[in-house]
């Protein structure tokens, strides 16, 4: 259903002076009304083209890393079974054992590396990401006064009968929101990189970050 929503509203939301109008999505309609809103962060990381690119990058490089890797492993496999084929007391097996032990240490090292390296890359990726996602919500909200942003799971679990999504669905704190969703306002400023580029979480002084 987000996907219909955020379709529709990705390119109609507008910048009008220093206010985001939020006409366009119905399902937030009330956000300005009430003075509070939710926004569903998980499905914002989803549906964030520039966060989509930036991992299926990634994506791309690991499985090219992982390819070299099985290339490594295989070939100390083939050196492991030519090992075994000699006698343990020839000289030929002791030299071909020793460099078994320096590649085999070589290639745990490189792989563990590329590993952690990806690592901290996605962990760099998933924080710069959060911050632009916070910070528009902080742009939005200010100009349309919205004073509070609760983050929600906004994914129907009626249908569903995974345990694990419905529990989720049970612990967590929104049980009802009146047309207060600004999601796909969210992910159209976002998309059309309407907002400027800020600190952290690009609050105010003595605030708190959307969580």
């Amino acid at each position: 259903m987000k996907k219909l929503l955020v379709s529709a509203v990705a390119c109609t939301v507008a910048l009008t002076g220093a206010s985001f109008s939020q006409a366009q999505n119905p399902h937030g309609a009330n956000a300005a009304k009430y003075g509070i809103a939710v926004v569903d962060v998980t499905y914002i990381f989803k549906e964030y083209p520039k966060f989509k690119g930036i991992m299926d990058g990634m994506k791309k490089e690991m499985e090219g890393a992982e390819a070299q890797l099985k290339a490594d492993r295989d070939r100390i496999q083939q050196m492991e079974e030519r090992r075994d084929t000699l006698q343990p007391s020839s000289d030929e097996f002791k030299k071909l054992d020793e460099n078994l032990a320096r590649q085999k240490a070589d290639f745990n090292i490189k792989a563990g590396t590329i590993r952690r390296d990806f690592m901290e890359r996605e962990a760099e990726v998933y924080m710069q990401t959060y911050r632009e996602v916070a910070n528009a919500v902080r742009v939005y909200a200010t100009s349309n006064n919205i004073g509070l942003v609760i983050r929600y799971n906004g994914d129907d679990v009626a249908a569903t009968e995974n345990r694990q999504d419905v529990l989720r669905a049970i612990n967590q704190p929104i049980v009802y929101q009146n047309s207060i969703d600004i999601t796909p306002d969210v992910i159209g400023l976002l998309s059309r990189g309407a907002v400027p580029a800020g600190g952290p979480t690009a609050q105010a002084p003595g605030a708190r970050a959307v969580r």
